[in-house]
């Protein structure tokens, strides 16, 4: 797969810190279907710094598979700084990674709402022991734009925020 420069570079950046760092990542991702772990794994030698991904797409992977209470999804919806928070808490608990990515969406063309409309994506980014740092994007474009945006943002939040 041929992956746009921006793209490929921060997911460079990305693997470079983690190497750096000496520190492994987990990703949680909704929206983007595991299009964030997929970049990364097109790196070779990504799984001395990559542990896992989880693509919980459905509500119920994320009560499965993320440990998230059905009723915090209930309140404030699958996309929410609440469950983005608790889907990087919950990848972080179910793996050995020091870092976690979480990212839920509404990557269209269908699902938007007038408080959640098509482009609302939020990023959850989390060192192990620490609180999330949550992005909240409005992303504009077709539903392969909003992705790929949401991608991107996703692999430069970790460097951006915890670098020193």
């Amino acid at each position: 797969m041929h992956l746009p420069l921006d793209i490929s570079n921060a997911a460079q950046a990305l693997a470079q810190f983690l190497i750096t760092s000496n520190s492994k990542l987990v990703t949680a991702e909704s929206c983007t279907g595991g299009g964030v772990a997929h970049t990364l794994t097109n790196i070779s030698g990504s799984s001395a710094w990559f542990d896992r991904g989880f693509i919980t797409y459905s509500n119920l992977s994320k009560t499965e598979m993320l440990g998230i209470d059905s009723k915090i999804i209930d309140q404030y919806g699958a996309v929410s700084h609440e469950v983005v928070s608790l889907m990087a808490l919950g990848a972080l608990k179910y793996s050995h990674a020091d870092y976690a990515i979480a990212i839920t969406g509404v990557a269209g063309p269908t699902g938007g709402t007038p408080e959640k409309p098509v482009g609302t994506v939020y990023i959850a980014v989390q060192k192990r022991q620490s609180a999330a740092i949550v992005h909240l994007a409005q992303f504009v474009g077709n539903r392969a734009e909003i992705r790929e945006q949401s991608i991107l943002k996703a692999l430069q939040l970790i460097p951006s925020n915890y670098s020193k």
